[in-house]
């Protein structure tokens, strides 16, 4: 059964995931791009983080940072490569936009690799089938080469 909680990302239980997910990023692509958070930075203020569980196992992660134009920014989703396959990176998306759309967040937004950096062709296609759009760079970014900007916003259910 998957559950999906909030976190401490510096927890040693959630060592290993934080680290593959870190791991990825760094080798994914260049230096000067990578905007990955290790897990000080996920445990930061503004920052909250959700680990998911399968059947108590620490399996994929998950952030949203507070942003002050009344967005978030989607942080560190990752699922661990044994676990992959399964859609639990989706399960993550969608429950990370449930809280989201419920605190009144206006939209969801995120930094990713540009389709020329290959080892994010699945999650583009990922957040392509959320809905995401594609955007200019987001609050706190610069336009770049290697990064792909998108959003998705948040209407309130009724």
């Amino acid at each position: 059964m998957i559950d999906i909680r909030l976190a401490d990302p510096t927890s040693p239980a959630l060592r290993p995931v934080v680290q593959a997910h870190f791991a990825h990023s760094k080798t994914a692509g260049p230096a000067e791009s990578n905007h990955t958070m290790d897990a000080e930075g996920l445990a930061g203020p503004g920052i909250r983080f959700w680990a998911m569980y399968d059947g108590g196992q620490a399996v994929g992660c998950g952030a949203l940072k507070e942003l002050p134009d009344g967005t978030a920014e989607v942080k560190s989703v990752h699922v661990l490569a044994e676990a992959r396959g399964r859609g639990l990176a989706r399960i993550m998306m969608t429950r990370l936009a449930e809280i989201a759309r419920a605190e009144g967040v206006t939209a969801l937004v995120l930094e990713t690799g540009a389709d020329i950096l290959p080892e994010y062709d699945a999650a583009r296609k990922l957040y392509e089938s959320l809905g995401y759009s594609y955007c200019g760079p987001i609050f706190g970014y610069k336009e770049d080469p290697n990064s792909a900007f998108m959003r998705l916003a948040l209407e309130p259910r009724s």
